[in-house]
């Protein structure tokens, strides 16, 4: 449950400037704080003077955060810059900070069990799919495009190998027919996938017509699922499990609707909730999910799977796999083998 890569904390909208929030993360007290020209913030929670949270009282000087015990002072990058009853400041004690941006009305930080500074970007969901259109193409948010769950015990990895898993669209989503792979390519930080998934649609005169639609899907890292749908409409989405301890996760859903000619806020709000359905949907599997290593896989589906969690064993360090490492590389070859007899 400490997998390498940015996570997401929660919406820019849910911390305004001058605010402070708790956190936790990763089995980690956390602060998040926004400085006074909106800068996001998120440090170790603990002050390096007598230990007091300081999530829980603190406030915003400036750029700094000052603690509700005995008032130190410290900055973005978690140096002491004040202690008000003597000039000089504590230049040796330094509280912990997380590298941090902000995309799309999204916040994440980077995790790194080794302390690693990030090694990929976060870029705009708007930007990952040619043709899907720029951020003016679609709506905001609003309150209907998100959803967040409780701690549920859910790893990030089942997210991302919804990535490979075509034959769920039929059974969990009630699809009309398992949809066609197009593309698969996996990149040093990245899995894309595209896939091809007919239904069926009541028009505006009753009658029942085909429509073709086509999702398209980038995983970053194993924490960050970003897609576009089109058919009705289109959907750009993010999907975002952030690990709270070794038990149990936060998900996100972020579903953005394309601004289409004659639309009320109705049918926007419909077509988001739909999304969101689709995403619960797969929560009801996962929360009751056992991880099988190696699982027991259709010829069809095999590579695939065999193909994403090796890209995936990039992203968690190597000493945490321990003998782990070793029985996921002799499930895989029992993979090949049950594949192909």
């Amino acid at each position: 449950m400490k997998p390498t890569g940015w996570f997401q904390i929660g919406w820019s909208s849910d911390l305004v400037a001058g605010e402070v929030k708790p956190m936790r993360y990763f089995g980690q007290e956390l602060v998040a704080y926004r400085t006074g020209n909106g800068r996001l913030v998120v440090l170790n929670a603990y002050c390096e003077h007598l230990g007091a949270h300081l999530g829980y009282g603190g406030s915003v000087v400036g750029d700094d955060i000052a603690c509700p015990f005995h008032g130190w002072q410290w900055s973005p990058e978690g140096r002491n810059t004040c202690i008000p009853y003597q000039k000089a400041t504590n230049r040796v004690r330094k509280i912990g900070t997380w590298p941090t941006v902000e995309r799309d009305g999204i916040m994440y930080i980077w995790h790194d069990v080794e302390g690693g500074e990030p090694l990929y970007d976060v870029p705009s969901v708007f930007d990952m799919f040619p043709g899907s259109g720029s951020s003016n193409d679609y709506h905001e948010l609003g309150e209907s495009g998100r959803l967040e769950t409780a701690e549920l015990p859910i790893h990030p990895q089942y997210a991302a190998e919804n990535g490979v898993d075509f034959a769920h669209f039929k059974y969990v989503h009630r699809a009309d027919e398992v949809p066609t792979v197009v593309n698969r390519e996996f990149g040093e930080y990245d899995f894309a996938t595209e896939l091809a998934l007919n239904f069926k649609r009541r028009g505006s005169d009753g009658t029942i017509e085909d429509v073709k639609g086509r999702t398209r899907a980038l995983l970053l890292g194993v924490g960050l699922g970003f897609s576009h749908a089109d058919g009705v409409g289109s959907i750009c989405s993010l999907s975002a499990v952030t690990p709270v301890d070794d038990e149990r996760s936060i998900l996100r859903f972020s579903a953005w609707a394309s601004k289409e000619p004659g639309e009320d806020d109705t049918r926007v709000a419909k077509r988001q909730r739909s999304a969101v359905g689709q995403v619960k949907a797969d929560i009801a599997i996962w929360e009751h999910q056992r991880y099988t290593e190696p699982p027991g896989l259709a010829t069809a589906e095999a590579a695939g799977f065999r193909d994403i969690r090796k890209w995936a064993r990039r992203f968690y360090p190597e000493g945490d796999l321990g003998s782990g490492a070793a029985e996921q590389t002799a499930g895989t070859d029992e993979l090949r083998a049950e594949s192909t007899s």
